[in-house]
Parts: C-alpha cells; structure tokens; sequence
C-alpha cells in the first residue's frame, strides 16, 4: 500500500507504541494517587510535559494536554470567552478546520459579532481585510497556522503583532495541528495541536496558553490540568506523543528534505498530465507535506476509489469534512469551483514516504484518468 494520506491521520511509530504498552500493562497507575508508583507515573508525565513544551519554547504550565485538535480548538474558544463578560467580537477565516469554524457559527448564533475573513487564490488570509476588521470591542481571533488541505501557511507571527497593535484585548488562538514541530514556532496566546498527525496514538493532543491568559478552561471534575481540564490524564498516550515528537525531531532537517522530494517528484510527474492543475501556493512557498490538485474531466472521489483499488490512498480533502456531501468550503474560499473543484485530490506525505511511490503513484494515477475520462459526462 502506498499511504498518501499523512494529513487525515498518520501511522504511530514503533517506538511511541511500544511506550504506550508499557504504560498500559506495566506503569498503568493513575498518576493522581499518592502512593509511589502513581507519583512515578506522575513525575515522568511532567517530564514529557516540559520536553513538549520546549518545542514551542514555553514553560510547562502553558500547556495542556486535551484529547486532539477538536477539543484543543473547542475550549479555547470557549476558555476564553467564558472568561469575558460581554459579546464581543470574533474573527476568524472562511478556510478553518471545522472543529474551527462550526463553533464560530454556534457563537455568531448567541448573538456574537462573527467576522469571517476570506483568503486569496492559495488559501492565505486576506491580511488588509484582517487588519480592517480588528477594533477595540474584538476578544477572539483564530487563524490557522498551516491550511490542511492546500498546504498554505499563514504568518501567524506578524498576524500576532497586528492584533495587539489595534486590538490589544483580544486574545489569538492559532490552530498548529498541521504545523506543530513541522513548521517553526510561532508568538500566539493559544496554539493547538493533535497527537495522531505526528505519528502518535489517536486521542491525545493540547492547547498551548500563553501565562496572563483569561481563560476558564474546559471540562469540570477533578482539576486535572491546573484545574483547566478535567479527566484522568491519558498517561499512555502523553508518554507515546513524547516519545514520537522526540524521534521526529531527531531527524527533523532530514523528514523535512524528505517529504519535500517527494512532494517535488510527485508534482512534477503529475504536472504533465493533461488537465492536471495545481490547487493552493506554488511548491516553494507551501509546506512541504501537503500537495492538491486538480484533474479535470473526472470527479475525484471517482478517482479516490479508483486508486484505493490499486493500493493507493488519497483524499479529497479535511477526512473531518468528508462525510458531508457537496461543495468544499475550502477551495470555494479560493475561488476553486465547478469541475476544478470537482476533480480535486489532496496528497499528503510522511517521512516514511519515497520517491518511488510517488513515480507509482503519478502513473497509476495517469492510467485512472485516461479509462476514467472516456466516461465523462457531456
């Protein structure tokens, strides 16, 4: 099977698995209790808690730990404005993750001043657009750091500092779950990331929060999280998220170099096909793990399921938002529509990926349009 799906969810490494087992069949105390193997357990999640901290180049206390990206995404929303008094204004971008941008419209329902700010053809926010629309009644802004369909990165640095120039209130929140570690740290207040895009276990993630803060926090119980998050803490997937973000990080330069190969060898192959059109920034400018396109003449889950039957996984777009039927709000907010839109593939890459795949991968892909398209409709 050649696996081209890395942004949907990504294999757990070895050694992040065999971490997990331990600390579910042998070190499986609730590091809650006061007797010493709990305390073990408790002082080595604190350890694991400052070494991922250190990847954001905050303390320990800034951080976390959540059950992935959505619920990251969720409370700091509501963390934060739980922590005003009034309905203040919130901004965010028509190309969020939906665990985003449905909560913005649940707000926008309570009666809160919802502005949403497009983008331009790669899926990078309108910045003079962001800028005009921050005022002194704004509490809330979220952008995403990396879009997880096209590969666009926002400035979220320089987004930061504008905010605190003209609205120095408000609180930004950046949704990291297709940048953290991958992509350089960036200055935000909150920053979201999820464990299973960086070959660690489903159901562990964290939110990021800046000291000085106002936020409420999430779920209530038994003060888990400095009391921001309540729950049994998740012990063996935190220790294998550690585990995996070490080994990711140890051979960072070389991961990076080698998604971007394939992303390069694929994009080349794939640009001499008639009708093939890139979606999103140019290679260069995109993250190097990301690559859309468009095939023209062919619906693209047609063709999804053309290359499942060859071993090939694909998608065609956010795995979040796949099950909803229609057009992709996404590549709606770039301008992307009808047959382009239609024919839209996204590839996404892991280290583990080759050169070669991607030369079997274009020509499985060539080989689909060519019976594909003989049935298009007219």
């Amino acid at each position: 099977m050649i696996y081209f799906d890395n942004s949907a969810t990504t294999r757990v490494y070895k050694a992040a698995a065999d971490i997990a087992v331990e600390y579910m069949l042998n070190l499986y105390h609730n590091p809650a209790a006061a007797y010493s193997p709990a305390v073990s357990v408790e002082r080595a999640v604190s350890l694991s808690r400052q070494r991922i901290a250190s990847y954001m180049k905050m303390d320990s206390s800034e951080l976390i730990f959540t059950s992935g990206g959505t619920e990251s995404n969720n409370i700091a929303l509501s963390g934060a404005l739980g922590a005003r008094r009034d309905k203040c204004r919130i901004i965010t971008t028509a190309v969020e993750h939906p665990s985003v941008y449905e909560p913005f419209l649940a707000y926008k329902a309570k009666g809160y001043d919802v502005v949403i700010i497009g983008v331009d053809s790669t899926g990078r926010i309108d910045e003079d657009a962001f800028i005009a629309a921050l005022d002194a009644n704004t509490g809330f802004v979220s952008i995403m750091h990396v879009n997880n369909e096209v590969g666009s990165v926002n400035d979220i640095s320089r987004l930061y500092r504008a905010v605190k120039q003209r609205a120095p209130r408000a609180i930004f929140h950046s949704d990291g779950v297709q940048a953290f570690v991958k992509m350089p740290s960036v200055n935000c207040d909150m920053y979201s990331f999820s464990g299973h895009k960086l070959y660690a276990p489903k159901g562990v993630g964290g939110l990021f929060i800046k000291r000085g803060t106002p936020f409420v926090g999430g779920q209530l119980g038994g003060g888990q999280e400095n009391n921001l998050r309540s729950g049994t803490t998740n012990v063996p997937s935190i220790m294998a998220l550690d585990t995996s973000l070490e080994a990711y990080m140890k051979s960072h330069s070389e991961n990076t170099a080698s998604m971007l190969s394939v992303k390069t060898r694929l994009y080349n192959n794939l640009s001499s096909i008639k009708d093939a059109i890139l979606n999103g920034p140019s290679i260069e400018e995109s993250v190097p793990y990301i690559l859309n396109m468009s095939f023209l003449g062919v619906r693209g889950e047609v063709l999804l399921n053309s290359l499942s039957e060859k071993g090939i996984i694909v998608s065609t777009g956010s795995a979040c938002a796949a099950r909803h039927r229609g057009k992709n709000r996404i590549l709606t907010a770039m301008g992307i529509r009808d047959d382009r839109q239609d024919g839209a593939i996204r590839f996404s890459f892991s280290p583990e990926n080759t050169v070669w795949e991607a030369d079997i991968a274009a020509q499985a892909i060539e080989d689909s349009l060519k019976m594909l398209r003989r049935f298009r409709r007219r």
